[in-house]
């Protein structure tokens, strides 16, 4: 049996500018950082006594003969990859998250490099983090077709606080230096409120993508903005500036796409702004999902009280990245 434990994300700068419509023609970079709440992937080999060969347990549980036949896309496709059905026999596959899905932390990629690790550990193959992250930005964004960037992958495999740069094919994923107080400075002032609305974030992300060339203004300011907050942490100025960039930035990040905020999350977020939010954001494609806000703590009893309908979320620091947490490959 092998168990993974891979980190969720948050996305502060240059969601937009990590898309291969992008990078490929202009430099890319975000920036952000891996949360402290996991997808969790259990593995083992499924004993030959069932007329099923797989067995895969999620919001659903299904049981097939071949991995082809499993609906869960980015399942069929891992195990398309990873698990040559002539030479291995099934598998069970159990996932369970720390926060809901579709809510704008990167869960899909989450689920993709923790599930990609679990099955090449079972065959005893030991991975890199570099190569957990290309492979699964491979079966996403070629094999399964979806309209998504490259920053959840990476920061799925390699956890931490980082900036990371993409160019043409390639990526560059480069650690923030910063001191422990400035980090946990940083941490103090951050907080996430479930909106409650779930949605797919593809279908925000394709009218992204196809907007691109109107956009590129916009996505060249949200591209400037990661060097801002790049220099801004890492000077002694104070991090109400960093909620002022990132009201800045989600000012931008709605002109993206029609359907990244609403009425109702404006209003939210027109809420918290009041009642001691410097600054936010719809976290991921927008849409639904987590709210971002960046707010002093000692307003944060302000703000809590004004969003109570909301669930309220802390905000800690993954440096591990996508790991193996139990490794049993010779136990059911």
């Amino acid at each position: 049996m092998i168990i993974t434990r891979t980190p969720f994300r948050v996305s502060l700068f240059g969601g937009g500018t990590d898309h291969p419509a992008w990078y490929r023609e202009h430099d890319g970079a975000v920036l952000g950082f891996a949360l402290n709440r996991y997808c969790w992937i259990t593995v083992r080999r499924l004993p030959p006594f069932f007329e099923h060969r797989h067995r895969l347990v999620y919001t659903r549980v299904e049981t097939v003969r071949h991995a082809i036949d499993i609906e869960h896309p980015a399942a069929r496709a891992v195990l398309g990859a990873a698990w040559p059905e002539g030479e291995n026999g099934g598998l069970e596959i159990h996932h369970d998250g720390d926060l809901p899905a579709k809510s704008g932390l990167g869960s899909s990629s989450a689920f993709t490099v923790g599930m990609l690790n679990a099955v090449r550990a079972l065959r005893g193959q030991r991975v890199s983090k570099r190569c957990l992250a290309t492979e699964a930005i491979l079966i996403e964004q070629s094999t399964l077709g979806e309209a998504v960037g490259s920053q959840d992958q990476v920061w799925a495999a390699h956890g931490g606080l980082n900036r990371i740069d993409f160019a043409a094919d390639d990526f560059t994923v480069t650690p923030l230096v910063l001191s422990r107080s400035r980090v946990d400075d940083l941490l103090a002032h951050l907080v996430l409120y479930f909106t409650g609305f779930q949605r797919f974030a593809v279908d925000v992300e394709a009218e992204k993508i196809s907007n691109t060339k109107r956009n590129a203004a916009h996505l060249t300011a949200l591209r400037a903005m990661v060097d801002e907050a790049d220099g801004l942490l890492a000077s002694t100025r104070p991090l109400i500036e960093l909620g002022e960039l990132l009201h800045a930035s989600w000012l931008v990040k709605r002109e993206l796409a029609s359907e990244v905020s609403n009425p109702t999350l404006d209003a939210y977020y027109d809420l918290a702004r009041r009642h001691g939010a410097v600054g936010g954001k719809l976290l991921g494609a927008g849409g639904g999902g987590f709210f971002l806000f960046v707010v002093p703590p000692r307003r944060r009893a302000d703000l809590r009280r004004a969003l109570v309908g909301l669930v309220e979320v802390g905000v800690g620091l993954d440096r591990d990245g996508s790991r193996v947490v139990l490794y049993e490959p010779n136990g059911l």
